[in-house]
């Protein structure tokens, strides 16, 4: 039999379903990837049995004649942001090291009532703050690809969803959830070669995911390429009560409607991402994307993001004045870590718990987003960054007026190196420059594999829709990803 891991969501499921192999088979498989690459550090916690359950279950079903569901069979790496009822969720970070959840995220919960199983919780940069992921109090994440020069450096495989873009590249998994709030899901799937879709913000519930800023977090797949992510995403996606920021409209059959034919469809090459300096690579990423979709039957057109260059500012105001108002429940009184000095009063253990508790990253977030919210500030800075976010989604709007979808880099580079920009803050926040625009309008975007750069890694490029037409943005990936002919396949080191 051919290696199942080397099978994604599509195939297993077809597979499964059709009587080619069991799920068993397939999460036993997986399950032993899994147990053999620690030397990547992607899981925070491996659940096995949880992953053959759960293949049990659906090889049972299917026994009986019963219908598999859309993930039936489908083994995931869940990231450890999403609540896993009695499996610990960490957030990454010391301060919940530990808490199990007694009640399921309901993405999480879609997806085991789809069929699929969890192969275990994977890692990311704590509480999702960082791009590298370097800010995990369990260790950074290695990126599965090396350059092609002879240098053994352990590369970076993006942030904040790091765990989940290493563990698809590196064939631990054929897909896992991610979350993006400012390209956390986008950006580490361009570093590994891999394929991954924010949807419109509220098409996939917040509930049970541990927040940052509640206004941008939203939940997608990341998986080897744009069928797989559709198939995915309609299981993920859906109306839910308990999130008041969730949409209220029906999950469309957006596999059926895949397509890669883009005539009559017009591409909008931003001027403003256009930057002095662009890295060489990237831009002939670009310019190959754009003769691509021409060749798929696109018209191209230039548009205007006026605001573009506010959107990095803005961003780093609005998230970590959301983060510090999310991050005050973590307290030492309810759960998750206590630091109680002999003889300390409240304040005192307060102080105490989150020093010990929170990882430098995130404490500089929160002090920047207290600041931003602190009187005499508010006004000049977090008012000020809503009215800029405002006017970027204006911008978004206009442009939409003359385009169907948005072509442009996902990332300024390829992976960079471990340890090389954590000194840098700033430096690590222009890794996202590509991104945020499109998080801060809540608009769909996705990041398809577009080839390798002359140090043999992995570039993206990223596809922005209007909002709700996530179809549009999955059709033009698939285009991209057929005239691309990425294969992705990586020479196994760990």
């Amino acid at each position: 039999m051919a290696d199942l891991t080397e099978l994604g969501v599509a195939a297993i499921r077809d597979g499964v379903a059709n009587g080619d192999f069991s799920a068993v088979e397939v999460a036993e498989a997986f399950n032993a990837n899994v147990a053999a690459a620690g030397e990547l550090n992607a899981f925070i916690v491996a659940t096995p049995d949880a992953a053959l359950d759960a293949a049990k279950a659906t090889d049972a079903k299917r026994a009986k004649g019963e219908a598999l569901g859309k993930m039936g069979g489908v083994p995931i790496g869940m990231k450890d942001l999403f609540a896993t009822r009695g499996v610990q969720t960490s957030a990454a970070s010391h301060i919940l090291e530990g808490f199990t959840p007694e009640y399921e995220s309901t993405v999480s919960q879609k997806l085991w009532d789809a069929g699929a199983g969890m192969l275990g919780k994977l890692n990311l940069d704590q509480f999702a703050m960082g791009s590298s992921n370097e800010t995990s109090h369990f260790g950074n994440v290695v990126n599965p690809w090396k350059r092609n020069d002879g240098s053994d450096a352990a590369l970076a495989p993006g942030g904040s969803s790091g765990g989940s873009s290493a563990a698809v590249a590196a064939r631990l998994c054929p897909a896992a959830t991610g979350t993006d709030t400012g390209g956390s899901i986008r950006q580490p799937a361009a570093f590994t070669g891999i394929t991954g879709i924010k949807p419109t913000y509220g098409r996939c519930s917040r509930w049970g995911i541990v927040a940052f800023a509640s206004s941008l977090d939203q939940a997608g797949p990341m998986a080897r390429d744009v069928r797989d992510c559709t198939i995915m995403l309609e299981a993920m996606a859906g109306f839910d009560a308990k999130d008041s920021t969730s949409l209220e409209l029906p999950v469309p059959d957006w596999e059926a409607g895949l397509s890669a034919d883009m005539k009559g469809k017009r591409v909008g090459i931003p001027r403003e991402y256009r930057m002095d300096g662009m890295d060489a690579d990237v831009a002939k990423s670009w310019d190959d994307g754009i003769a691509w979709l021409k060749d798929a039957g696109a018209e191209i057109v230039e548009i205007n993001l006026p605001h573009t260059k506010y959107a990095l500012p803005a961003y780093y105001i609005i998230a970590p004045a959301e983060a510090s108002s999310n991050l005050a429940r973590y307290d030492g009184v309810r759960y998750g870590l206590r630091d109680l000095p002999e003889g300390a009063g409240l304040q005192d253990m307060y102080a105490a718990t989150r020093a010990a508790g929170f990882g430098a990253e995130v404490k500089r977030r929160i002090l920047i987003g207290t600041y931003v919210l602190s009187a005499g500030f508010y006004d000049a800075y977090y008012t000020q960054a809503q009215k800029v976010r405002t006017l970027i989604s204006h911008d978004f709007k206009n442009a939409f007026n003359e385009c169907d979808v948005i072509l442009a880099p996902t990332c300024p580079s390829a992976a960079f190196a471990l340890g090389e920009k954590t000194n840098d803050p700033l430096s690590m926040y222009l890794n996202d420059v590509f991104a945020v625009p499109a998080s801060l309008a809540g608009l769909p975007a996705m990041s398809v594999p577009a080839g390798l750069n002359r140090e043999g890694l992995p570039l993206g490029l990223q596809l922005i829709g209007k909002a709700f037409d996530e179809q549009g943005v999955l059709n033009a990936g698939l285009a991209l990803e057929q005239a691309a002919g990425f294969s992705g396949k990586l020479e196994k080191w760990w």
